[in-house]
């Protein structure tokens, strides 16, 4: 299985139900990626302040490495990967992806 991690850093123009309504998008992309298990998102909630204004993120937990790449290239996931970057501090320096095998 992997383990899809995307932390981001939103900018201070985006309200929470512009976040909530991305998050939303990219969870319903199970409807069209094969192998998508599972999506959790929402606002950062560590006490030990160390996010570097990584302030919101998502998991996506895949069945494979090859669901996950096929995700990746979806026209769908292209799409709200796009929206999702236009609505971060510096486009993708607000975006960090760390993937997981577990």
């Amino acid at each position: 299985m992997i383990r899809h991690c995307v932390f981001l850093r939103f900018s201070e123009s985006v309200t929470a139900e512009q976040q909530q309504t991305i998050y939303q998008k990219i969870a319903g992309l199970k409807s069209v990626c094969e192998g998508m298990l599972s999506t959790d998102y929402g606002d950062n909630v560590s006490p030990e302040g160390l996010s570097q204004g990584f302030d919101g993120g998502f998991i996506v937990d895949f069945d494979s490495a090859e669901s996950r790449d096929n995700y990746l290239v979806h026209p769908d996931h292209q799409a709200a990967g796009a929206e999702l970057v236009s609505m971060l501090e510096g486009g993708l320096d607000g975006l960090m992806v760390f993937d997981l095998e577990v």
